[in-house]
């Protein structure tokens, strides 16, 4: 998906936010904006809104020396979700059809995302989830393919939000490589997040090379490369997921809420949608 004008602010505010995350002053916040809006000036407009969120952090940690502004807001999230899980298996478990229950945890636990905004109503998010329609519904389809599946590759976007995937991969009952952030980037998981998430238990897990949101090819290492040309079904969750591999031709399926206007439009879609998207359909 390409840049647009309106994604604009949401750049310099995200920039803002980590550095005050990061304890910046008020003249080294000021310095990280000006250094945002010179990389904006560059910005082409065809690339990716995780190519700029990948410049943003990099001027972060450059100025301020942060590797981890959101580590704290990390290890929150993920004892959050962990402390439902008992109920969320016991919804999964109490389904008429477990697995799209499951698919429905995953995407409400795609509300941790604070590229997007501090605050959220976790539970709140689960009960309108799991009633919502789906605005994109590839359901059958994704039934279908995984049923055909040998493995699974899945790629994570927000700790915490590794609870609801775990949830979705006990269900699925299928091997899945669970694909994490090799460094810090936003509230995005880590190796170290899928594990306090209960991950290696159930997946394999690997980072895929890069601090970038996302999932960035040309940054990646070259296992993750080889697994993505490879893999005969992929999960991608969340926005910046979907923002940076919806031109692929890889048979990727996109779990999400659209939250924000400009993703919700590329969709075609309300905001607060919940979308499961077969990428092969454009």
């Amino acid at each position: 998906m390409r840049t647009y004008l309106d994604c604009y602010p949401c750049f310099l505010r995200q920039a803002l936010e980590a550095a005050r995350l990061a304890g910046a002053d008020e003249n080294q916040q000021h310095w990280v904006l000006r250094e945002v809006l010179d990389e904006l000036h560059q910005f082409a407009l065809t690339s990716t809104p995780p190519e700029m969120g990948y410049r943003i952090h990099q001027i972060v940690r450059r100025e301020l020396g942060a590797r981890d502004p959101y580590q704290q807001a990390k290890v929150l999230s993920t004892q959050q979700a962990l402390a439902l899980y008992p109920k969320l298996k016991a919804l999964v478990a109490e389904a008429d059809d477990a697995l799209e229950t499951a698919v429905r945890l995953s995407i409400a636990g795609n509300i941790i995302d604070l590229g997007v905004t501090q605050e959220y109503d976790l539970e709140g998010t689960i009960q309108r989830v799991l009633a919502q329609p789906f605005a994109i519904d590839a359901y059958a389809a994704f039934w279908d393919r995984l049923a055909q599946a040998e493995v699974v590759l899945y790629l994570a976007d927000n700790a915490g939000e590794t609870v609801f995937d775990r949830i979705l991969i006990e269900t699925m009952n299928k091997p899945v490589i669970y694909v994490v952030k090799h460094g810090p980037i936003l509230n995005d998981a880590t190796r170290q997040d899928a594990l306090a998430a209960g991950l290696s238990g159930v997946a394999t897990i690997v980072d895929n090379g890069c601090d970038a949101p996302g999932t960035i090819i040309p940054l990646c290492s070259q296992e993750i490369r080889y697994l993505l040309a490879e893999a005969n079904f992929i999960i991608a969750k969340g926005q910046a997921n979907y923002e940076s591999l919806s031109e692929t031709a890889a048979p990727i399926f996109f779990l999400l809420q659209a939250k924000c206007p400009v993703i919700a439009r590329s969709l075609g879609v309300p905001v607060k949608s919940i979308v499961l998207k077969d990428g092969a359909m454009k």
